[in-house]
């Protein structure tokens, strides 16, 4: 059975950095395209980033230049480096990675990031 589960997230002040990790067991299929979405309180889930096995990546135009997604197939393994916090990244981030031929979506247990003083 396929896991997914979360790592990283914690409190940080305005202008530090987290890197939220999140790794898949349970097979042994490759990570084709992974991809990060949060959720604030009161709001919908949004998407936030995600990268290809390719290398093709898409941002959220308000973490573009601060936030990098990266995925290592060898630990099954997905990061996303989180740079120059501000208050309003404040959300449950959640991964989710697609794997080689399957259409199922799987998700992480999602990770609370507070960026507070």
């Amino acid at each position: 059975q396929v896991q997914v589960v979360e790592s990283g997230g914690g409190l940080v002040q305005p202008g530090g950095s987290l890197r939220l990790s999140c790794t898949v067991s349970g097979t042994d299929s490759t990570v084709s395209i992974a991809q990060w979405y949060r959720q604030c309180p009161g709001k919908q889930r949004e998407f936030v980033a995600s990268k290809t096995m390719t290398g093709l990546t898409d941002y959220i135009d308000s973490v573009q230049g601060r936030f990098t997604i990266s995925i290592d197939n060898s630990k099954k393994t997905m990061y996303l480096q989180m740079n120059d916090l501000k208050p309003e990244d404040t959300a449950v981030y959640y991964c989710a990675a697609k794997l080689l031929f399957r259409e199922t979506n799987y998700w992480g247990q999602g990770t609370q990031v507070t960026v507070s003083s």
